[in-house]
């Protein structure tokens, strides 16, 4: 779950007032064998919208949308056995386009395109970046290790790279690719305690420009984020985590919503 909110704005131009996603998430992971990992990622979203379409909060009215519903799956691969420890592996993977998607041309005649797209409550419909999904099929390739630093504390660093190899909305004054995506995130774990490991770790992610006509500003930028969580085992078996995320360092395009904080609760269950 995710809540942001916008601070400026200028007249003639669309701002946006808050946004508040949440996120459900049913992964599925099949290990046949130390070395190999299968995983498919099902997303759940939950998205309330407001903006001020022509950038004055003194005298436009607001509106408003709201959409739920599946968002795009991803299938991952990974490979652990480089290394006899297995602590040391490559992810390969696809990003599916089964969510709703799509948007509102801008050249005449403005028409309404896609796969079920969200509308604001006075018909328009959102931004392409906006959706539930991207109609994009994306190609993912990821990277992982992790180390014991001490008897208590371990360590680990994970990287991920998302560019779309194509997309569904691709006819002229209609077209959309959502801009490449990379991550890096490391922390610390400690396992001094029972039942409770409380961790600390360090999120940057980037991501380029969208393209293509139903692209908006304000699509690409920066964000280093600080995650504090913890992990607890319930039962044999099953394990409860939690993290929040805030942002410490942002460097962003045009006007664009930046979520103030983040938050992540789960279940896991092993059989």
């Amino acid at each position: 779950s995710s809540a942001t909110e916008s601070q400026a704005w200028d007249a003639g131009q669309e701002v946006e007032h808050k946004t508040i996603n949440r996120y459900t998430n049913l992964g599925i992971t099949y290990s046949p064998n130390a070395d190999w990992n299968f995983k498919a990622i099902i997303p759940f979203s939950s998205r309330s919208h407001s903006t001020y379409a022509d950038g004055n909060p003194a005298s436009d009215p607001l509106i408003s949308s709201h959409d739920s519903g599946l968002g795009d799956i991803k299938l991952m691969a990974s490979y652990q056995g480089i290394l006899p420890k297995h602590n040391l592996g490559v992810q390969v993977g696809v990003k599916l386009p089964t969510g709703n998607y799509g948007g509102q041309t801008k050249a005449p005649p403005v028409i309404v395109v896609g796969k079920n797209p969200t509308k604001f409550s006075n018909g328009d419909a959102l931004d392409a970046s906006l959706q539930l999904g991207t109609g994009s099929t994306d190609l993912i390739v990821g990277a992982y290790y992790y180390q014991a630093l001490s008897e208590n504390f371990d360590g680990f660093i994970n990287g991920q790279f998302q560019t779309a190899i194509s997309q569904k909305l691709d006819q002229p004054d209609a077209d959309y690719r959502p801009g490449n995506q990379a991550s890096l995130n490391f922390g610390v774990r400690y396992q001094g305690f029972e039942s409770v490991i409380p961790q600390l770790q360090i999120n940057a992610t980037h991501k380029t420009h969208d393209q293509g006509a139903l692209s908006g500003p304000g699509t690409s930028g920066t964000i280093v984020y600080l995650s504090p969580g913890l992990t607890v085992n319930v039962m044999k078996d099953v394990q409860a985590y939690g993290f929040m995320q805030v942002p410490i360092h942002s460097q962003v395009s045009d006007y664009q919503l930046l979520p103030r904080w983040t938050a992540t609760v789960g279940l896991s269950y092993s059989f």
